[in-house]
């Protein structure tokens, strides 16, 4: 799914009125009318309504919703919030189809009364807003938030919260129980830090013409399963026509980091595995995942010495436990530079590589790095939101060719060109050891039997995540042998089960 930045979505706006000659107060109808459907769905009626319209068309859509919910049971009280500021031309159009008694207009907090589980309809602010709100608004907003409310219902984005990028910290910002946001999810609704804003989020469509949509560059996406597509299995193909892929993993007391990656990466389809590791994860190995081949090292703990012909493998893999030692980043640094195919490279792999930036350019083009945040901030530094972050690790990507798979909740894959793609599944259970050693072996397993890199790192992320989502286990009791357990199903699931809404993982 492609995702709009606020000046892309005015345009699509403009794109559908003009393509389907109506005008934009009937644009505003139909998202009215989603948020007036969501509202019957979730507001009780024996409770008041309390809406908010500001000046703009947010304050429209309000206004609009307003008119709607009066021709029904519920009570409702409108604040209209302008401050003398003049209202768009459609938010004045939806207030004279209002009674002059179904709003009041106020340019003084002090005069707004929010009744005691009074249910809030926000539409004070939208996606277009670029500074943080100051003075009366924002004293109206923490009123709002302050309020002994039973339901907080914010229209397309919670008034306050920028679209685009990171508010700081101290910005005035609507608490939301849910966002009904139309056509696409904004790019700010994944960053960690608005988790607190949004509440639950519910993604509408207004009928934007989908030409329009096409003929949009976009460098954000949102990946769900209709982008994926993955490789049907011809009835006569064998084992090596699906890759032979080479780990590098392990040492002394994490040879469990490389029993998960091994697995995962023979569970993700690949045909052969090569597992390089320590000899002291011999028995471990050849016990626990028979159908691995096992390579080791002459030292018993650590790797510290890779002699092998790397050159039959069409992905190689390293990182999952294996430390740090002086011995194993020499290894680190032999394998590449003579590694020919792209790397998966994960954990302590990262670390040696941000102990020894000169090493990043022996890195080959369309390799993968899958770093979690700690990781992340040695490799590329620190950074003070994640709207930097981004940009940070967008520009790693496109200096050293590589793609970079950002971990969290909701995972970001950016590549070389600079595209970010937002992942869509995803539990909190998978905050747990293994996880990234999982992903690791099933990226690694993609992108040995063909896939590119972006579609190795995006369907990897997606399946790692909806494995999870499938799992009968609590997010308590969950561990990452849970998600390998999972694979089978997630990859029926996304093979022949295409329906289903889009959804956000909040």
């Amino acid at each position: 799914m492609k995702l709009f930045l606020a000046n892309q979505m005015r345009k699509l706006d403009e794109m559908t009125i003009q393509k389907e000659s109506i005008s934009s107060w009937n644009l505003m109808e139909r998202a009215s009318k989603q948020v007036f459907d969501v509202v019957v769905d979730t507001f009780k009626v024996d409770l008041p309504v309390v809406i908010f319209a500001g000046p703009g068309n947010n304050g429209g859509d309000a206004l609009a919703v307003a008119r709607m919910l009066r021709m029904t049971d519920y009570r409702v009280m409108v604040y209209l919030v302008t401050q003398g500021k003049p209202l768009s031309a459609d938010c004045e159009n939806n207030k004279n189809r209002l009674k002059e008694s179904d709003y009041q207009a106020v340019d003084d907090v002090e005069k707004i009364v929010i009744p005691d589980d009074a249910q809030i309809i926000d539409g004070l602010f939208g996606f277009g807003l670029t500074r943080p709100l100051d003075g009366f608004y924002a004293d109206v907003v923490t009123k709002i938030n302050c309020a002994d409310k039973t339901c907080l219902l914010s229209i397309d984005i919670p008034s306050g919260l920028f679209a685009d990028k990171s508010n700081d910290e101290h910005d005035i910002v609507i608490k939301a129980d849910y966002t009904v946001t139309f056509e696409a999810p904004k790019i700010s609704f994944f960053f960690p830090e608005n988790e607190g804003y949004l509440g639950t989020v519910l993604i509408k469509s207004i009928g934007l013409d989908e030409n329009a949509k096409s003929s949009i560059e976009s460098d954000f996406y949102y990946t769900t399963k209709d982008d994926l597509c993955l490789k049907k299995r011809r009835k006569f193909d064998h084992k090596g026509v699906f890759g032979h892929a080479f780990l590098v993993s392990g040492s002394y007391g994490k040879m469990g980091a490389s029993v998960l990656a091994a697995t995962a990466c023979m569970r993700s389809g690949v045909g052969l595995l090569s597992v390089h590791i320590p000899k002291c994860g011999n028995d471990i190995l050849q016990i626990k995942i028979p159908e691995a081949m096992v390579i080791n090292d002459v030292c018993d703990e650590v790797i510290s010495s890779i002699d092998e012909d790397v050159t039959r493998y069409q992905a190689i893999g390293i990182g999952p436990g294996i430390g740090q030692d002086d011995r194993t980043a020499l290894a680190f640094e032999q394998l590449l530079r003579k590694t020919q195919v792209p790397m998966v490279i994960d954990a302590d792999a990262i670390n040696i590589l941000a102990s020894h930036k000169d090493w990043l350019s022996l890195v080959l083009h369309g390799s993968i790095f899958t770093p979690h945040l700690k990781e992340l901030e040695r490799l590329v530094g620190k950074s003070i939101n994640s709207t930097e972050r981004i940009e940070k690790v967008r520009k790693f990507a496109a200096h050293y060719q590589v793609v970079v798979v950002i971990k969290g909740a909701n995972s970001v894959v950016v590549d070389a060109s600079g595209v970010c793609c937002f992942n869509s599944t995803g539990t909190p259970g998978m905050a747990t050891a293994g996880s990234g050693d999982v992903l690791t072996g099933i990226i690694l397993g993609l992108l040995a039997q063909g896939y590119s890199s972006l579609d190795s790192a995006k369907i990897g992320v997606y399946l790692h995540g909806l494995s999870a989502e499938l799992s009968e286990q609590s997010e308590e009791s969950f561990i990452a042998s849970d998600i390998i357990a999972g694979l089978g199903k997630t990859f029926n699931r996304v093979k022949f089960n295409k329906d289903g809404e889009t959804k956000m993982p909040f």
